[in-house]
């Protein structure tokens, strides 16, 4: 039997995502194996995150610098703006390099279920970066509603794109070769490359 310590450690583990019973005490062990090597650089790891992590001010994502490093990288397109339900979704679709502009996190999806209105997400935001323009006199020429292909995630694009109607905005969304039900944080670049290729626009 392990100890209270150790069971705590384990329990841990196991809420976070994809690691279960099992898989957190597989995890445990290996850390015990290698306390004096691998043990101590996890930790230092997890403590320089725990004191460094901030949300961008920005578009709402989780970096150790505010603003982060998309939203303060020239080379990003200005013009183009993705829009997506959370961290996990913009991580997903930025690693298949495809998308050049930059991105806006909602900080979740429409939900009457789940009492999740419009003044919970980060929508106010979104139409203030629309409205801003830079120093140049150029703004953001085209919006991209990456919603995940869920009942929720679509009614929530369809009441951004009706809020955009007035403005002088491409609006586009990712193609539907998504799996219906799928969240973008678990679908494969390809997947994920081709919707972003095949994105059409909105209405």
């Amino acid at each position: 039997m392990a100890s209270q310590e150790i069971d705590a450690l384990a329990g841990a583990l196991a809420r976070l995502p994809g690691l279960g019973p099992r898989s957190a005490r597989r995890a445990v062990l290996w850390l015990v194996k290698r306390r004096e090597s691998d043990l101590p650089r996890l930790l230092d790891a997890l403590a320089t995150v725990q004191e460094l992590l901030v949300e961008c001010d920005i578009c709402g994502n989780v970096d150790t610098k505010n603003p982060c490093g998309i939203c303060a990288d020239p080379r990003r397109d200005a013009r183009s703006l993705c829009v997506v339900e959370e961290v996990s979704d913009l991580w997903a679709l930025d690693r298949s390099k495809l998308f050049p502009g930059r991105y806006h996190v909602l900080g979740g999806r429409l939900s009457a279920l789940d009492g999740v209105g419009p003044e919970d997400l980060a929508i106010g935001t979104l139409l203030a970066r629309l409205d801003a323009r830079d120093d140049d006199g150029g703004g953001i020429e085209e919006v991209v509603l990456a919603m995940n292909a869920t009942l929720e995630g679509q009614t929530t694009a369809h009441y951004i794109a009706e809020r955009l109607e007035d403005r002088p905005v491409r609006i586009t969304q990712l193609a539907h070769g998504l799996p219906v039900g799928g969240e973008l944080d678990y679908l494969d670049e390809g997947t994920l490359a081709q919707a972003l290729r095949a994105r059409r626009p909105v209405g």
